[in-house]
């Protein structure tokens, strides 16, 4: 058995190096990254609109290229769907990766370029187990099977050139054929449409197999889990898995659910390994296990560009390139990428924990968040203010959702909280208290706003029975492993909806 991470180890031995090169030189391999997709690019009709080939530094592509939205990019994304080659990448893009990235209606087409698939995404899970073998030189991962949850994955016929689905049905569906020897489940119930079917049927297959290691998004990664307990009888995964060893995950927050994952997966073998990608791109691996915070990938052929969150919305928002950054600052993502977006707005926020090399932590989403009283709460907030409230009464969280409560002619601003419990706390007040001082403590313009209660009164805290979170999802065709709860809202649209479903505890 010893020998196999030894081969692996010789294996991914080269890419180590050139993670090391990036990490030494991360602003010379932005800027080759750059003008390799701009040459790419150059006979495109945006490569000829922008004259690409004179473009001669960073700053010049800035200048001449604007920020967009993917509302203000989405002219160009029907042009693809309908079929256009050449518009802004190379050829034709046959597949589309679906994303709602939050429980809104409205979806996201985003193209899928054979670059960004084999040099980007698939690069990517290369990549993964790289770090985690060089973190972990006598892994036994590779004498079992990789569990793949991913979302409802059914593949679209758009048009006779156009396919979708969401993005784990794209790479599923694309993945190199010694995949599928190592994954479970297989292709076929992987890409099953209906997520409650899928479920029951991955269950009742790898409750019989040597799962090492599992990569998804925690929350959904919950349902199967019970759902194995309750199937085998067992009280941990452990007592399933015996040689399960680590879980890739990323999507949302791994805080909240840190204590679930402990009390299900017993002991100190479990190794937990945070990502962060999107249907985008894929943006970092946590590529140290003593650290919290994740690697910025920065060779994977996306351009960063970083937009300070405060002065976001300002006439005098600029982008600042990798090496403008500075450390403890939020900002904005804008990316220009293989798969033919250029300087695309993805919504996310990130802050830079350290610049040598460029490491970071996701701080939240643009639209994530709750500014109706001027409090500027944001999801990493929440998820820390959560954290403490939760380690202080012993609660743990399943899923959350908050958003304002106006003020009335009579009645002063809150906040209202949705939170389903895995174990809910004795005192309930308490638990309120904490997660209200908490946000105090971390968010300057919060204790502001909560100063005397003369603009916000203390939070509501409302605790949902176990499931009502998916009941909604599911009355939205959103259950699967790529949709997410929105965490924040500045309008009360999730909660509102949310009432349909809730039993208050």
């Amino acid at each position: 058995m010893a020998v196999i991470p030894s081969i692996i180890r010789r294996f991914y031995a080269k890419r180590i190096d050139q993670i090391g090169h990036f990490r030494k030189y991360p602003v010379e391999t932005q800027y080759k990254t750059l003008s390799g997709i701009i040459a790419a690019a150059a006979t495109t009709e945006w490569g000829k609109k922008y004259d690409f080939p004179s473009i001669r530094s960073a700053k010049e592509f800035q200048s001449r290229i604007p920020v967009r939205t993917y509302e203000e990019y989405l002219p160009f994304i029907e042009r693809l769907l309908n079929g256009e080659s050449n518009l802004t990448w190379p050829g034709y893009f046959k597949w589309f990766a679906k994303s709602s990235g939050t429980t809104s209606t409205k979806s996201k087409f985003i193209p899928v370029s054979k670059e960004s698939l084999l040099d980007c995404h698939y690069k990517a899970a290369k990549d993964i187990l790289a770090l985690y073998s060089f973190s972990n030189p006598d892994t036994g991962i590779f004498s079992g099977k990789a569990l793949t949850l991913g979302g409802s994955s059914k593949i679209n016929q758009l048009s006779n050139k156009s396919i979708y689905g969401d993005l784990s049905a794209v790479l599923i569906q694309n993945a190199p054929f010694y995949v599928e020897v190592i994954r479970t489940p297989s292709k076929k119930i992987a890409l099953i449409d209906d997520f409650e079917e899928k479920l029951e049927l991955i269950t009742k297959i790898t409750a019989k197999q040597n799962v090492t290691s599992f990569s998804g998004v925690p929350s959904w990664y919950l349902t199967l889990i019970k759902n194995v307990l309750a199937y085998t009888g067992k009280s941990n995964l452990l007592d399933v898995w015996p040689n399960l060893e680590v879980f890739f995950h990323g999507g949302i927050s791994f805080n909240p659910y840190r204590e679930i994952y402990k009390k299900l997966i017993p002991g100190d073998q479990m190794h937990f390994m945070e990502t962060y990608n999107a249907s985008e791109g894929f943006f970092g691996i946590q590529d140290d296990p003593l650290r919290s915070d994740m690697l910025l990938m920065l060779d994977y052929g996306i351009f960063y560009e970083f937009i300070p969150s405060d002065i976001l919305d300002s006439d005098s928002a600029s982008a600042l390139t990798l090496g403008e950054v500075e450390k403890g600052v939020n900002y904005a993502i804008v990316i220009s990428t293989n798969g033919g977006l250029w300087r695309y707005f993805i919504g996310d926020t990130i802050v830079f924990t350290c610049t040598n090399p460029y490491r970071f932590r996701i701080s939240g989403r643009t639209r994530s968040f709750i500014n109706a009283f001027g409090e500027e709460l944001i999801v990493e907030n929440a998820d820390k203010a959560l954290e403490e409230a939760s380690r202080l009464t012993g609660a743990i969280i399943s899923e959350y959702t908050a958003g304002p409560v106006y003020m009335g002619e009579s009645s002063k601003g809150t906040h209202e909280w949705i939170i389903e419990f895995e174990k809910a706390p004795d005192d309930m007040n308490l638990f309120t208290s904490l997660l209200d001082n908490t946000l105090k403590s971390i968010n300057s313009d919060y204790e502001a706003k909560r100063y005397k209660d003369i603009n916000l009164v203390k939070p509501i805290v409302r605790g949902a029975p176990p499931g009502t979170f998916n009941r909604w999802l599911k009355s939205k065709n959103k259950l699967g492993g790529q949709n997410k709860v929105p965490r924040l809202s500045n309008t009360r649209e999730f909660i509102e909806e949310l009432y349909g479903f809730l039993v208050i505890l």
